[in-house]
């Protein structure tokens, strides 16, 4: 029904406006009795062998959503519903920001893809850190996805991330720290060797010093070279990260279906989506064969059906995450991915 009858409504309404609407409905509609049911008796597919332990933590399935989609925790019991293992609110910024002038949000249908310059638009760490204090269902697994505010110099950049793990720890289940986002200036240049390694130790310093610390991952670029992904696992070994996401979305514009004077006329952004699937896979296996299990990595990137998914945990994965597949397959396909994965 989505992509016969829902999709294309929401197609013809600029993307971040259909983004809003689905929403409110599906908030409206959460509400009313008997619709929490029906979402799980739809969609929330549930078998012992999809269970995970991973960074300490028990998911119930492997199937999560990317930080991008729930940015300021406000549908997490909907999404809970819908079948997901774990939902990762953000990215959070301390301080409430608007983000970057609208438009922001594109669809590139004939690659099945998303361009975004969102620029870590959300409410703050303190608003999203109430809603999940009120959330109905404790049990589903979150990560805070977390990053600077677009007026911290990045000499002060450890700051905000360590603002957010004080304002969040409480109401999360574990942090991601984000310095490859594209669409806040100057910010993955927080991914070079030295100012990665003083940030991070800062941050897992009061992680570590709070009560339970959480698990700490990093999220990474797509664009990186083999010797900076080198770079990346001493890194993590050196300031005792948990794991690693894989990846953010890409700058590059590379074998893209559409036409160059589209993407032109768009302007900068992340790029995500089917394009991004067999990069994503190739950073996965490239870090797990030189890490191994010691270091489980959540693979995001280009995931539009059962195949992909197991494609990601093949390489390496030990969970993954949906985002612009979601968009494009519907809820469906958090179900078709854990039926595929029992079977």
């Amino acid at each position: 029904m989505y992509k016969a009858l829902v999709k294309p409504l929401l197609f013809q309404l600029d993307a971040e406006r259909a983004h809003h609407l689905i929403f409110d409905n599906l908030k409206r509609a959460y509400r009313l009795p008997g619709t929490a049911a029906l979402l799980r008796g739809l969609y929330d597919f549930q078998h012992p062998a999809l269970t995970r332990e991973v960074f300490g933590l028990t998911f119930r399935n492997p199937v999560g959503l990317a930080a991008g989609f729930d940015k300021n925790a406000v549908l997490t019991d909907e999404l809970a519903a819908l079948g997901f293992g774990f939902v990762e609110i953000g990215t959070v910024t301390p301080r409430p920001q608007p983000g970057n002038v609208q438009p922001r949000l594109f669809r590139l249908p004939q690659d099945e893809a998303l361009v975004n310059r969102m620029g870590f638009n959300n409410e703050g760490a303190g608003a999203a850190a109430q809603r999940l204090r009120q959330r109905r269902n404790q049990q589903l697994i979150i990560g805070g996805n977390i990053g600077k505010n677009k007026d911290t110099p990045n000499e002060q950049a450890a700051q905000d991330y360590v603002a957010c793990v004080e304002a969040l720890h409480e109401v999360v289940d574990y942090f991601v720290v984000n310095v490859s986002s594209p669409n806040t200036p100057g910010l993955r240049q927080l991914q070079e060797r030295e100012p990665l390694i003083q940030l991070l130790q800062q941050v897992q310093e009061r992680n570590q010093s709070l009560p339970q610390p959480r698990p700490l991952l990093l999220k990474i670029a797509p664009d990186l070279t083999d010797s900076q992904l080198d770079d990346i696992l001493l890194i993590a070994r050196e300031t005792n990260l948990s794991g690693l996401v894989a990846t953010n979305t890409t700058i590059s514009r590379a074998e893209l279906r559409t036409t160059t004077d589209h993407i032109t006329s768009l302007g900068a952004g992340g790029l995500s989506g089917r394009p991004l699937r067999a990069r994503a896979t190739e950073v996965i296996r490239y870090l797990h064969q030189r890490a191994g299990d010691a270091l489980p990595i959540i693979g995001a990137g280009g995931i539009h059906s059962p195949q992909d998914a197991k494609e990601k945990l093949a390489a390496g994965a030990a969970l993954v995450q949906l985002y612009t597949g979601f968009i494009y397959e519907g809820p469906a396909l958090v179900g078709r991915i854990n039926r595929a994965l029992v079977g």
